[in-house]
This record gives C-alpha cells, structure tokens and sequence, in this order.
C-alpha cells in the first residue's frame, strides 16, 4: 500500500502549533545494526537534543513530556525496531503525533518549529512513477500497481477466468497431466521457449491468456503506465503474443514465482524501470538550462518562495542537506533570507517552498551540488509560463 499519501503531505502541513517536532532517522531492516539497537540509540540521541531545543525554545517541562512521550514509547517498543525499513520519520507536537517507517535513507537530524518540516519526504513522489506487475502462472495470477517505494494488489478475481479449465474448458486437467508427466523426464523442458508446449496444450494456454488480457483492459487504461511481466520465459512468449496492451516491457522478470516474495520481484522490476523514470528529471534540468536568462527560471529563494505559493513552479530542485532560513509575510510577499541563521523568529524557507511547490502540483527533486542545474544556488526553480 502507499507509504505517504499527498493527502498526508497536505494534512501535516496543515498542522501549526507553537512546537512541532519532526525527527529523520537512518533505520535497518537487519544484521548486526539491529541485533545491537543501534537504530535505538540513535532515536535516544535525538530525543535528548529536541527536549533540549523545546526547553530553550520556552517550552515548559509539562509540555515537554506530553509532546516527546510518543517517541519514549516508540524506543521501549522492542517488536516495532525489528520490523523496519530504510528510514523512519517522526512528527509529534501537542496532541498529535504519527510516525512512518520507509523505504529511503535519512540523515540523522530534527527540526522544531511552528509547522512540521517534510522536505525530506518529497523523493517519495519523485522518479518513482506508476508501473504494473503481473504475476503469470498456470494455477495463480496476481496484479500489482507499484511505485518505487509502494505496492497495491489489485484483485481481478472477478475479471479473469479463476483457472486455465474455465476458458478452455474441463478436459484440459487430463491433458494438463500428460503433458507434466512429460517434463517429469526433462526437468528443463519449461525453459526452452515455446517449443516446450506444442499442439492443443499451447494452444489451450494461448485461449486462457487472451481472456486474461481481455479481462484486464477496464484495468489498464492508461497506456502511459508500463507493465511487466513475471513469468517462465515460455509463458512470456506466449502471453506476449496475445497481449494488446501499449506499454508492456519486452522482457520478463525471472523468477521462481512459487518462492520469491512479491517484494523481491518489485525490487528486480525497479532496477529495469527506474531509467524510464529518471528521464523526466534529466528533461526538467536540460530545460532549465536552456530557459536561464529568459525570466522562466530563478535561483534566489526571494523570488521562488511567492512563486511557490501561487503555484507556477514546475520543477523545484534543491541542494540535498542543505537549507535557506529567513521570514515570509504572505501578505506582501515580503521574503527576508538570512541564509543559516536558525532562530526562534525564523522558519526554513526551503522547506516551505519545496512543500508549497509539491501541494501545487509542481515537482521537488532533492539533488547533490553536483547535480544541481544551477551549482551556484542551493535552491533552483523552473517556472511553468
């Protein structure tokens, strides 16, 4: 399911109150790292250093403890530290507190401010766009809608035959049975292509595959989303000889589907998806490039932040680790940069501008200096008009 909704983003924006703590940390799914709570400690160490900051932000001991008792919690709970992910995001204040265990790496860090600092969250929306994964065997067939970092099942029992019999009718378990016995003397015999499968048996897997295909299209109507296949290579062939759909890759994943876990097959599909994806990156920064000194693009957070706000930024790219502080009246559009000066007056203008940017449907990539259109601004921005 999807870790992170929009709806969410747009929800704990949404919260202001006078201490809103938001924590980032590096977590690990296993080994050493866990057996030792290193993940644990680490949580410790910053729960110290934000009592700390809420105390020198004139927050009472009370509300201290009401405020960081949720994170104490998190750190007895044994059974949550053996279950996780990449990362872990925290974000708690007075009455409300929520947490979500990721698939993305953070640097340990934690921020304190009247609104709940989500910045580091926006690569989940980035670069990781819609793909299909069906699971293609004779006795099971499952569908799966991904992301880079989610997986939905879709169910389709009710639109595809249940089993091969139910479209080519109820002979076709006694001719299932001669033709594995067959294989039983070549145990090979199924990783041959579709030489493998000859005459009625073929063409009987053929019928059950074209009802699949027919059975997805209410499904499958953007022909934009790619789809791929995890099958035997002699299924592929012939699945890929009925198929109708636009976007289907070319080349199935490999895989012994009766052991591998839908989470190994979503990671081995990434690896050959992802470079479709990063293409819109690549294109946001060749046209940056290309617009600079034509007023469609700007590098100063004075003149990005009121843009973010009316929604006209395309493409927001900002220097990973890095931030822009200062003061913003929305009124007069007033934006005052005092660059890394933390404060209690003021607010990280990178994040509100990166928040604004995503909210209103414009794109937030977190990149390197390196990797920055414009290396000379920690903040750059690609106007729509």
């Amino acid at each position: 399911m999807p870790l992170v909704t929009k709806k969410e983003i747009a929800k704990l924006h949404h919260i202001n109150q006078d201490y809103c703590v938001s924590i980032f940390i590096p977590t690990h799914r296993a080994g050493k790292e866990v057996q030792q709570q290193q993940d644990t400690l680490l949580l410790k160490v910053q729960l110290q250093d934000v009592k700390k900051k809420l105390a020198k932000k004139g927050c009472n001991k009370t509300d201290i403890e009401a405020i960081t008792a949720p994170i104490q919690q998190l750190i007895d709970d044994h059974l949550f530290w053996r279950q996780q992910s990449d990362g872990l995001a925290i974000f708690t204040t007075k009455n409300y507190y929520q947490k979500y265990t990721l698939p993305i790496y953070f640097e340990a860090f934690n921020y304190i401010d009247d609104a709940f600092y989500l910045k580091p969250l926006l690569p989940l929306f980035v670069g990781d766009g819609h793909f299909y994964i069906m699971t293609l065997q004779l006795e099971m067939v499952n569908l799966y809608e991904c992301t880079q970092h989610s997986v939905t099942q879709i169910i389709i029992n009710d639109l595809i035959p249940k089993h091969i019999k139910d479209s080519v009718g109820s002979d076709y378990e006694e001719k299932n049975m001669q033709f594995r016995t067959q294989q039983a003397f070549n145990e090979q015999v199924m990783y041959h292509g579709q030489d493998a499968v000859k005459g009625k048996i073929k063409k009987e897997i053929k019928t059950y595959f074209r009802a699949i295909n027919d059975g997805l299209k209410p499904i499958l109507k953007d022909k934009n989303i790619p789809f791929l296949l995890a099958s035997q290579d002699y299924l592929f062939d012939i699945y890929k000889s009925v198929n109708t759909y636009s976007n289907f890759f070319d080349k199935n994943i490999k895989s012994n589907l009766k052991v591998s876990d839908i989470l190994d097959l979503h990671e081995l599909a990434w690896e050959r998806i992802a470079p479709i994806f990063d293409k819109e990156r690549k294109e946001k920064i060749a046209r940056f490039a290309e617009l600079q000194g034509t007023g469609k693009t700007a590098i100063e957070i004075e003149g990005i932040l009121p843009k973010a706000f009316e929604g006209k930024i395309e493409a927001l790219f900002c220097e990973n680790l890095e931030d822009i502080f200062g003061t913003y009246t929305l009124k007069n559009d007033t934006v005052i940069n005092t660059t890394l000066q933390e404060n209690k007056t003021t607010t990280s203008l990178m994040n509100l501008a990166a928040i604004k940017t995503f909210l209103n449907g414009g794109k937030v990539y977190l990149l390197d200096k390196q990797d920055m259109p414009n290396k000379h601004s920690k903040i750059n921005a690609l106007y729509r008009y």
